[in-house]
């Protein structure tokens, strides 16, 4: 151990608390206990501080909680790539879910948000999305409609993975039992298809469902550009 990393007494010197810091270890805190173990004394505890040390970093818990938000869209990896706005609409929305996989509790801070956002770090991953699907074709509208869609969507699954909704089983879970006769009789297609419920893969329908988003917005973007091509040809122009 060099002379800056000891004390005068020999002991390790504290690392000097910073804005990054003080997030980072919030963020630790926000993936092992919930967004309810997030307060200004739990985030001091860890950091080895009082809870009033906090201030010269964080103007308030809002402000963590801000700073908690910009930390993990931080993490969205994004290069521009030469494909189409399908391909690159699908790895976008790969990238989300793998982002909300590692963080799931940011899922409520980005619903209970009461202002916009503001910084670049939270607005980035949303521009990525809208330029990729406003190449669609759709209308303004429908580019932002079809952003909240697939948005929702990835909610949705990842809110099903992490709470045992989704199909499949757990490795350690005792095999299912099987339908009684007189459930079966009453539920037909249920029996039939109980099996593959359960063996079903997250990913595979995971990638089933964005495939049917990207396929109806496809759908949509072409269909709004034929309703525009009459108002593009001249008026003596005949309709091949």
């Amino acid at each position: 151990m060099n002379a800056e990393a000891e004390t005068t007494a020999g002991r390790p010197r504290r690392e000097p608390l910073s804005r990054e810091r003080v997030i980072q270890v919030a963020l630790e805190i926000m993936d092992r206990e919930g967004v309810e173990a997030i307060t200004m004394r739990h985030v001091g505890r860890a950091l080895g501080v009082e809870a009033m040390s906090l201030y010269n970093h964080v103007k308030d818990k809002e402000d963590l909680l801000d700073g908690i938000t910009g930390a993990v869209m931080a993490e969205f990896r994004w290069e521009p790539t030469p494909e189409g706005w399908v391909d690159q609409a699908r790895e976008a929305a790969r990238e989300w879910r793998r982002l909300i996989r590692a963080h799931p509790n940011v899922m409520q801070l980005l619903v209970e948000r009461k202002h916009p956002m503001a910084s670049a770090e939270m607005l980035r991953p949303t521009e990525i999305a809208l330029d990729i699907l406003r190449r669609a074709g759709l209308s303004e509208r429908d580019t932002v409609n079809a952003f909240q869609a697939i948005g929702g969507y990835i909610f949705g699954a990842v809110m099903m993975e992490i709470g045992n909704l989704a199909p499949g089983r757990p490795e350690d879970a005792p095999e299912p039992a099987e339908l009684s006769r007189e459930t079966a009789s009453e539920f037909p297609c249920l029996a039939q298809l109980l099996p593959w419920f359960i063996d079903c893969d997250t990913d595979a329908t995971f990638e089933l469902g964005l495939d049917l988003l990207l396929e109806g917005i496809r759908a949509k973007g072409t269909t709004a550009a034929r309703s525009v091509l009459p108002t593009l040809r001249s008026p003596g122009a005949t309709t091949p």
